[in-house]
């Protein structure tokens, strides 16, 4: 008998098996009754009886072999990625999870042998058309699994960024009232003056953090457009990070028109970042130019600095998430999440601007923003 239709005749059987085996998986499995413990189990078996019934060339044979086959199977695929999402709901860890594809594999093959009174060359076929289905549900329930754990994850990132919002604000507040009340000197000013610092900074990277992770559950980036000059906010920006700072003076040149219709906050943490990261990885503060071009239909933002040059392969990557530069992977004070450049790019796109970034020895480092004139 064939591998396909023994695996229909005796699907009950080796969901039995499949179900015994996930009852020894604890302690997800302590509390799940028999429904949940067979999960998708026979739909995966009896697609794969399907999809092996198929004619496959060898050369299709070769191109599934390396995940690159053009036609899958949909219920297959279908029953994998709920089976992943479901054993991730109820506790499995990935471990877990994969070693039920690995016994199933073990006991229809067991099985199946053991059936055979004369086998021939087609079954050893029959075997690898096997295999290539299985390994197909593991990788599509493997997928499913992990999207599941990183929304989850970003769930919990989220509900932590929303939580320490208030005692962020209940710290800033109550420095604010005592500073305001109290006269505060020599010690006690500097300790106040670092925790009203402190609490702007944490404030910024919860802000950057749930940014992150309202990108990443496909949520595009909230604007509201009014008309502003990003003159304006440039030199806003400028002073805020250059606050309590003596050393830091970057250069502003502005060229013809700079109004826009464009949302001021977010404008305000573009600037934000792209000033202080040129500040941060500059070798001189004073050397940070920053040049605003007004053109017929767009205006143009330029933050330049000299520094160590940012390699070719981290250029492709820079604007990704969580990525760090090659001084705070030395161990150099880190004064974000590595989210600042992220939240640039977004911050443009959401706008329907361009970014580009430069940088070589010579040259110096060059980020420049176009953003069209109104974004609504």
């Amino acid at each position: 008998m064939h591998l396909p239709e023994f695996i229909r005749q005796h699907a009950d059987r080796i969901v039995d098996e499949w179900e015994e085996f996930a009852r020894t998986i604890t302690p997800a499995a302590e509390n799940m009754d028999r429904t949940a413990l067979r999960d998708h189990a026979k739909e995966i078996l009896l697609a794969a009886a399907r999809d092996m019934s198929k004619p496959q060339t060898a050369s299709e044979q070769l191109a599934k072999a390396k995940g690159e086959g053009p036609e899958k199977t949909p219920s297959l695929d279908e029953a994998g990625a709920s089976h992943g999402e479901l054993r991730h709901t109820v506790g499995f860890d990935l471990v877990q999870m994969t070693s039920e594809f690995r016994h199933l594999r073990a006991c229809v093959i067991r099985l199946w042998v053991d059936s055979l009174e004369s086998p021939d060359l087609a079954y050893f076929q029959d075997m690898i058309r096997f295999n290539e289905a299985i390994d197909e549900a593991l990788a599509e329930s493997t997928a499913a699994y992990a999207e599941q754990m990183s929304r989850s994850r970003d769930i919990f990132l989220a509900i932590l960024g929303h939580d320490l919002r208030a005692p962020l604000q209940a710290m800033s507040m109550s420095t604010e009232l005592l500073m305001r009340k109290t006269t505060l000197e020599g010690d006690a000013l500097a300790c106040a003056n670092n925790i009203k610092r402190s609490a702007r900074h944490m404030a910024v990277m919860v802000s950057d953090l749930l940014e992150l992770v309202r990108c990443r559950l496909g949520k595009s980036l909230p604007i509201e457009p009014k008309p502003m000059d990003l003159a304006d906010a440039t030199h806003a920006a400028i002073a805020e990070a250059c606050a309590g700072n003596p050393e830091c003076d970057p250069t502003v040149r502005v060229e013809g028109d700079t109004r826009g219709v464009w949302d001021a906050g977010r404008l305000g943490q573009l600037l934000q970042n792209l000033i202080g990261n040129a500040l941060q990885h500059g070798l001189d503060k004073r050397d940070v130019t920053v040049t605003l071009h007004g053109e017929p239909d767009t205006v143009r933002l330029t933050v330049h600095n000299y520094g160590t040059p940012i390699s070719a392969n981290a250029i492709g990557t820079i604007f990704d998430p969580l990525v760090r530069s090659a001084d705070e992977e030395l161990g150099q004070p880190s004064t974000s999440l590595g989210l600042g450049l992220f939240i640039v790019k977004e911050v443009v796109d959401a706008h329907a601007g361009t970014i580009d970034v430069s940088s070589n020895e010579t040259d110096g480092t060059l980020f420049t923003v176009v953003l069209p004139r109104n974004s609504l």
